[in-house]
């Protein structure tokens, strides 16, 4: 895999409260991704940036809510996020990464 589209594959880490607690107990991070990434490139790219050792990747794509704004009816854009395992003794903190 090119060096350069891995870069690309990771938008960003999805931090909520329901991430958080997911980090805690099964030892998963969340990621936004690339609508074309795959499960392969996802844990490359992981592996690549943050030197870690990734066991599995979930994709889950969220397709964007329908809204209303005013008397205009719009949507949000559709989201790929992936759930990245992470093997024994290895984590992401995000505090510490800038």
């Amino acid at each position: 895999m090119n060096a350069e589209r891995l870069m690309q594959v990771i938008l960003a880490p999805v931090v909520t409260e329901k991430t958080t607690n997911i980090a805690d107990k099964y030892r998963q991070v969340t990621f936004r991704v690339l609508s074309d990434a795959t499960k392969i490139e996802v844990k490359a790219a992981v592996e690549l940036l943050f030197n870690v050792k990734v066991d599995s990747v979930s994709i889950f794509n969220r397709k964007g809510k329908v809204k209303r704004f005013g008397r205009f009816i719009g949507h949000r854009r559709n989201e790929k996020k992936a759930y990245v395992s992470l093997s024994d003794g290895h984590e992401i903190n995000f505090a510490e990464v800038v």
